[in-house]
Parts: C-alpha cells; structure tokens; sequence
C-alpha cells in the first residue's frame, strides 16, 4: 500500500479497516540469492539497496528476534556528517544526503527533523580543532559554522557559560545534522524490502554455518537450513559471537552504550547539543523528553544494560553544562551492544572466507550511518568489489597500517 493523503482519508473512511502489514512476515524458503544475517537498521537497509539499486530480490533477511529489537531501537537518535578524516568524510556525508530524501524513497514518515548539531568548545586549544574539522567539512562539500560565544547564546541560551571550569566559548554547528526516529527507520526499510520481494524472516537464530569447499553456502538456523550465494553479516555488537562460528577473529569488542531519556517537557533544545569537556549529548523527542547519553561501560559486555558509574558520569556532564536539567526525573534508561573496532571506524569488506561479507565495527557511528552502509555493503555483495565512498574501510587496514583513527586514541576500543 502506498501511504499518501488519499489513502489516509479513504482508511478513516473505512474505520480504519483497510491497513495491510507493514511488511511480509515470510516463512523462510531453502535457497536465496543472498541472505542478510540481522534484522536491524543495516541489514534492512543492505537488503532494500540489493533489490532498488542491483535487482536482486531474491534475499532473506535474517533476525534472532523481531524487527527493531536490537541496537536500531537502543540508540540517541541522532544523525550528522560532521567528521573530519578522509575515509569518513564521503560514507557520512553521502549518508546525510540519503537521509535528506529517505522519507520519500521508502513512503514513510522517519521523522528525519534537521534541527542542527551543536558542538561545543570550552578552550582557545579546542576552538582551534574544531576551526580545523569544520575547515576539512568544508572543503569537502559539507556545511559548518563555527561559532562564537554570543552565536551559541542566541542558539541557547540556557546553557551554563560560566561555568569556572568549563566555561563555554563556542561552538562548531552542522546546521543539517538533527534526529530520526530510530524504530520508523527500521519499520520503512523493512516495508520497503519486503515491497521489492524480500523476505523478512523474524525469531530466526543463526548457529552455525554451512561449508561446502572451503566456502561458505548457507546457514544453520533454529528455523532449520537456509542457503545461498551469498551471506552478509551486520549484527552489530553479536558480529564477534556470529563471526566465532564462521573461525573469523575480528579486530573488535563488545561493549555496552547507555541512554536515557527524562519526563517530557516544552520545547525547550533546539537541536543536539554535546558537551566539549566531557562525553554528553543531548536532544529532545517528539515526545517531549531530553533524550541524551555519554561513555561506554568501559568492559566487554554483551548485556543490554549498564551500570551506575556510567549514569553518574553522563548526569555529571548534563549537570555541568545545563544544572537545570538535574531538575528532571528521569523515565528509563536502557544500553545498545557497541561493535567497537580497533580504530574507532567500522569495516565494509570481504571476510576472507569465500561467500561471506563483513558489516561490522561501528563504535558510536552506526545510527547515523544507516542509509550509506546499507547502500555500500549492498554494492560489495552485489559486485564484490567496495563503494568508493567505503574504500577506506576495509579488513585489512589493521594489517598494513592505514587506521582511520577521527579520535586519535590509538588502538583501545574502548576509548572510541
């Protein structure tokens, strides 16, 4: 069913009897052309791209759960191509542009809302990088300002600028970046695919691989054998779990990301803000309520909670850039399974193993970066060679040197 404003006063007609599913909950057949394992922002979107850009339909999507029950449901909702290296630079910003015309490419309301990014700068040391990053952004195509200290004011003027420790200088603004609604982002891939052909297969479990000539030609799942040409993996922080039964050891750990969302509230952000001195950002929903986040829990987990020193380190970051907001009671919190690589980029590549393709090591980037990594990993499968825009991405950079470090943390995942 196409949604349009026609079809909405027709169903309200009707007493709203005529909806049909969003999309085909399929039974799983024996053969495919392609199967994506994960059911998440990723797969979908890999799985949509394969049918819209490369004509193949004969795919399955794979997922241990239901659509939207893992990381796309479990993050902050914000979207922005604000990055300053060259291999991330293109992948994200082609991802902003294909997140500034999703809603008509899919027929359904994301609530893509480009209200801006604001980061913050609280020293003449900090100003200076982020004059740098804006000025790479720039050069690049991609729009940013830096502000000063009245220009943030204007924009917010609720914030703490005098603050004796970290008082606030400025800020560098992508005026495009903004949020979508994570689980609507999910539903419209998933409608999408399945209106090209492709199967969503839901609570289907992978445990194991079928081998055939040192390849990999199908999957065992606890929905029985499925095979195909072809078996993309984005499972996001579970890809070490999924990638141990194939004998793959990845330059990635799992850990946990906490976020939190407090009682709604009048309008009161006007679009994301993050805190320059410590890990902190922040934004607010439709709903009303101030949806914001910080660190990892800084261990190996592949739990979906966090614990109590994560909380009071985000709170104190909230507190020390805007103390109204201790005011608040929070709703709920929750944590998403963070694939954290080696240099804070993901990978995009080939495994190694004939018949088996890598969509992994997404660190804090993977929200934003849904439309192009499925566009890409789409374009590898389909012609087994990588996007330019994801050239920068591959496996074996870990090997000969070429990281793509933006935060220049060196080698410990858990600082990215």
């Amino acid at each position: 069913m196409h949604y349009s404003l026609f079809s909405l006063l027709k169903n309200a007609l009707n007493g709203h009897r005529g909806w049909t599913p969003t999309w085909r909950d399929a039974e799983p057949r024996l053969n495919y052309d392609a199967i994506i394992i994960g059911g998440g922002g990723h797969g979908l979107a890999t799985a949509y791209y394969l049918a819209k850009n490369h004509g193949i339909t004969n795919v399955a999507v794979i997922e241990k759960g239901w659509i939207g029950g893992g990381n796309v449901g479990r993050n902050t909702t914000i979207v922005r191509s604000n990055y300053m290296l060259q291999g991330n630079i293109p992948f994200y910003e082609h991802a902003m542009k294909l997140w500034e015309g999703l809603e008509q490419d899919l027929n359904y309301n994301a609530m893509m809302s480009q209200r801006g990014v604001l980061n913050l700068y609280h020293s003449d040391a900090q100003r200076d990088a982020f004059a740098r990053r804006g000025n790479a952004m720039r050069l690049n195509g991609v729009d940013a300002e830096l502000l000063d200290r009245d220009g943030v004011k204007a924009m917010a003027p609720f914030l703490n600028f005098d603050n004796a420790r970290f008082p606030i200088q400025g800020g560098l603004l992508q005026r495009r970046g903004g949020t979508a609604r994570h689980d609507a982002v999910a539903w419209g891939y998933a409608r999408a695919a399945s209106d090209r052909g492709v199967d969503i297969v839901q609570n289907c479990e992978v445990t194991g691989f079928v081998r055939e000539g040192g390849a990999i030609v199908g999957v065992e799942t606890t929905r029985g054998t499925i095979r195909a040409k072809k078996i993309g993996m984005a499972v996001a922080g579970n890809t070490s779990k999924v990638g141990t039964m194939a004998g793959l050891r990845l330059p990635i750990e799992s850990h946990v990301l906490q976020a939190f969302v407090t009682e709604g509230l009048k309008p009161l952000i006007p679009g994301v803000i993050t805190f320059g001195a410590g890990h902190f950002y922040v934004s607010q929903s439709d709903k009303g309520g101030l949806v914001f986040g910080g660190d990892i829990d800084g261990y190996n987990s592949y739990a979906q909670r966090g614990n109590m020193p994560v909380v009071e380190d985000v709170c104190e970051g909230g507190m020390a850039v805007m103390p109204m907001i201790g005011r608040l009671r929070l709703l709920r919190s929750w944590g998403g399974i963070m694939d954290m690589s080696m240099d804070g980029s993901p990978i995009i590549d080939k495994s190694g193993i004939d018949g088996l393709y890598l969509n992994c090591g997404w660190c804090y980037g993977g929200f934003k970066a849904t439309p192009a990594s499925g566009w890409c990993f789409a374009h590898l499968i389909a012609k087994d060679q990588p996007h330019e825009v994801a050239a920068a991405y591959r496996l074996n950079r870990f090997e000969t040197g070429a990281v793509i470090d933006e935060k220049g943390q060196g080698a410990q995942p858990n600082l990215h």
